[in-house]
């Protein structure tokens, strides 16, 4: 039997495992999981074409980051992302995607910014077009460029799993036009103020960025969602 690594081929334990928790951890996300379902090592072991050893090690990882709870002598139980915990990564966000700019003003290469204009360049023309999936992909990439461009792999890894955790909920706003409008807009004045190496005002449009989302999500009722 070959066990699962994403792309059919055979691993060693360890990277399988972490292959296995990736795969887990996005079905939460994504809401294919629901709060307080319970999650069989069996069942996904042969769904992944795994046994249960890294199935249970990816149960431990995931309870590590408060996503399940394993029950002794029970079995393991979806926690997910709460509303609370939204607003919370939201206002976490925010500090650091500003702390990201700021670096990123210091450290950023001349492609890196070019890489990102070219972004805002489609997100405005897929704007115009009304074709929010592009801009949703856009809108990923573009918050994925500007971690990369930060030169911290601690910040970059710790921004990228809190933009994971969130996914849902951007989707949802995103797929609104005026929040849509704003968001791009509220990029392409980040990517001046990174050009101009004006780090103090990348920061402070960074976090701004960040809180008008949050904001734009409660004035569309989408905070008070939880894993279900």
């Amino acid at each position: 039997m070959n066990e699962y690594d994403g792309n059919g081929d055979t691993s060693d334990k360890y990277s399988l495992s972490g292959k296995v928790f990736k795969k887990i951890r996005k079905d939460i996300l994504s809401r294919r999981y629901q709060e307080n379902d319970e999650l069989k090592e069996a069942v996904i072991g042969e769904e992944l074409g795994v046994s249960r050893t890294p199935v249970r090690e990816a149960f431990r990882q995931l309870e590590l980051e408060g996503l399940i709870r394993i029950v002794p002598n029970k079995g393991a139980y979806v926690t997910g992302i709460s509303s609370s915990d939204v607003a919370d990564i939201y206002e976490i966000r925010s500090l650091l995607e500003g702390l990201c700019a700021r670096w990123a003003t210091e450290k950023i290469t001349k492609e890196k910014i070019e890489e990102m204009e070219e972004t805002i360049l489609l997100s405005e023309f897929h704007l115009a077009k009304e074709h929010y999936d592009q801009l949703i992909e856009l809108d990923n990439r573009f918050h994925m460029q500007l971690y990369e461009a930060c030169g911290s792999k601690m910040l970059i890894h710790l921004l990228k799993d809190f933009h994971q955790y969130v996914q849902k909920e951007r989707q949802q706003t995103l797929s609104n036009r005026a929040r849509s409008v704003a968001a791009v807009a509220e990029h392409k004045s980040i990517v001046e103020a990174i050009r101009k190496k004006d780090a103090q005002l990348a920061e402070k449009l960074a976090d701004e960025h960040i809180c008008n989302a949050y904001e734009n999500m409660v004035k569309c009722g989408l905070s008070v969602r939880t894993v279900s």
